[in-house]
């Protein structure tokens, strides 16, 4: 149980840097979208609302920071599950791998239910490109959280 809360903690934190560098990067006009924004707007649009710009922030961080707190819990409880070396799991090279694949969902499954399109070409052609360094930022933050909170 211990080694789910971590990584419940680790995706928590990884979450909270990925998606504030997502909505500065796009506030400062880097970035073509904010996974905050997307989060907030598809959860809205769900629900067939229009709030606010802030409220839409508001639910897209909380909606972005639980779902990344589960999916580092899923990593340590799907290795736990599979009986996988703790030392083994805990390297940058599995979670690297992980994240690739956190990725690759993100491009052709999240994305376009949400309704940014297949690689979220709706909002830019270098999607996936941005999409990448937001994964790679939450994969080494997961890796260094694993030892923080450990």
């Amino acid at each position: 149980m211990h080694s789910l809360l971590t990584g419940l903690l680790a995706g928590a934190l990884s979450g909270a840097l990925m998606g504030l560098f997502s909505h500065i990067l796009f506030r400062v006009g880097l970035f073509h979208s904010s996974l905050i924004i997307i989060d907030g707007s598809f959860f809205f649009r769900v629900l067939k609302r229009q709030p606010s710009s802030a409220i839409i922030s508001g639910a897209g961080l909380g909606i972005h920071l639980l779902t990344s707190a589960l999916f580092g819990g899923f990593y340590m409880a799907g290795a736990a599950f599979l009986g996988l070396d703790p030392v083994v799991v805990r390297s940058f090279i599995p979670i690297s791998i992980y994240t690739g694949f956190l990725w690759l969902s993100m491009l052709f499954m999240a994305l376009p239910i949400a309704g940014q399109g297949v690689l979220g070409r709706k909002s830019s052609p270098y999607s996936w490109l941005e999409q990448l360094i937001l994964h790679g930022i939450f994969a080494v933050t997961y890796y260094l959280s694993l030892g923080l909170f450990s």
